[in-house]
Parts: C-alpha cells; sequence; structure tokens
C-alpha cells in the first residue's frame, strides 16, 4: 500500500475522522516508515500550531458596558429609605427605653413617688415602669420582638389612658405625673410601627412559598 493513503489515514486521526483502515495496521507502517513518521510528527506539530493561535483581538467594552447599566438597582433607594426608617425608629425608641427608666429607678429606689402614694405601691408602680422601660428596649434592640410585646403594652396603654384622664379631671393626679405617661403612648405608637414594617416584609416571604399539596 503506497505512502500516501497511510498519511491520508494520518490526517484523518488528526481531525477524529475514520481512518479507512485499521490502527494497527497504521501504526505498524508508521513503525516501520521513516518518512511516514517524520511526516506524521511534522503534521502533528503544523496542527497544533493551527489549533493553538492567538484569538483575535477584543475590543474593551468595559466603559460601554457600565454605562448601560442603571445608575442604582431597582430598590436600591427603597431599601436604603427602609433601612434609615428603621435604624430611625429604633434610637427613637431606645430614647424612650432610657427615659421611662430614668423615670422608674428613683422611685423604685426610695419608695417616695407622687400624691403620697404608700411605699410598697410607689415601688410597685416604679417596677412595672422599669419592665416596661426594658420592653422599649427590648424591641429596640431587636425589632422581631415589637409583634410579642404589643399585646401587653398596647392593652396597659388602652386601660391607662381614660383612668388617666378621669383622674387628672378629678385632681386626683398632678399634671406633670400625667404627662410622664406620654413616654409610654408614644413608645407603643413606635413598637406598633416596628411590628406592622416587621410584618410587611414577611408578607412577600411568605408568599414566595411554594403550596403545599393536601390529601
Amino acid at each position: 500500500m503506497p505512502c500516501q493513503t497511510y498519511r491520508e489515514a494520518l490526517s484523518a486521526r488528526l481531525d477524529g475522522e475514520p481512518l479507512g483502515m485499521p490502527a494497527a495496521e497504521l501504526d505498524a507502517h508508521l513503525d516501520g516508515c521513516a518518512a511516514c513518521a517524520a511526516w506524521s510528527s511534522e503534521a502533528e506539530r503544523v496542527t497544533r500550531r493551527a489549533r493553538l493561535a492567538a484569538a483575535p483581538p477584543v475590543p474593551d467594552l468595559t466603559v460601554a458596558v457600565l454605562g448601560a447599566l442603571p445608575r442604582e438597582l431597582p430598590g436600591a433607594r427603597a431599601a436604603a429609605r427602609a433601612r434609615l426608617a428603621d435604624t430611625a425608629l429604633r434610637l427613637v425608641l431606645l430614647g424612650l427605653g432610657v427615659a421611662q427608666a430614668m423615670l422608674a429607678l428613683p422611685v423604685l429606689v426610695s419608695g417616695t413617688g407622687a400624691m403620697s402614694a404608700p411605699v410598697h405601691i410607689t415601688r410597685e408602680s416604679g417596677a412595672w415602669n422599669l419592665a416596661v422601660a426594658a420592653a422599649f428596649l427590648a424591641v429596640a434592640a431587636a425589632p422581631r420582638l415589637a409583634a410579642g410585646a404589643l399585646p401587653f403594652l398596647g392593652s396597659f396603654t388602652a386601660l391607662l389612658l381614660p383612668v388617666t384622664l378621669a383622674d387628672l379631671g378629678a385632681g386626683h393626679v398632678h399634671a406633670d405625673r400625667a404627662a410622664a405617661h406620654l413616654l409610654l403612648v408614644a413608645g407603643v405608637v413606635l413598637i406598633a410601627a416596628a411590628a406592622w414594617r416587621g410584618r410587611r416584609r414577611s408578607l412577600p416571604a411568605l408568599s414566595d412559598r411554594p403550596a403545599t399539596a393536601t390529601a
């Protein structure tokens, strides 16, 4: 068989095509034919060089790609405003908690309160107000607790307000003592806002969950 036939088979091998003859026969010819073995080495070198040629230059599109992007991601401004509002709410609630504690601690320690109340009643009131301050501070530190604290603080405020107004009209409480309850009202409003904001954030996550099939 002429060498040209074997070289066509070698070329087919380099291109991954059928050889047209048994591979053992081709390899045996290469072992015995120095000319075809040299031709095979040169063909492999040329083929490798052609396949490893440098890629054509590509223009730098970085500026164009960055220029096509929006100035800010969709919803980024709204998310930044939400984070700012959450931070402001927590800081104000923190201040209210500290103020509430400052009102409660002296009464709790000394046992002397407004309207000459008995010592135990005064200290009990101080402990109660300190607990309210602790609730404010807890929600300021972890807003996820707002929904749990709201029923307790909300019911307390709803009962205290009409009683305080009635006692204020009857002269049973001083105006400065009644005004101190505004801290409680403001704190409850902020906790309600925190609970509402937390619920709004949780609703999209719940709606994304796949529906569970029921039998």
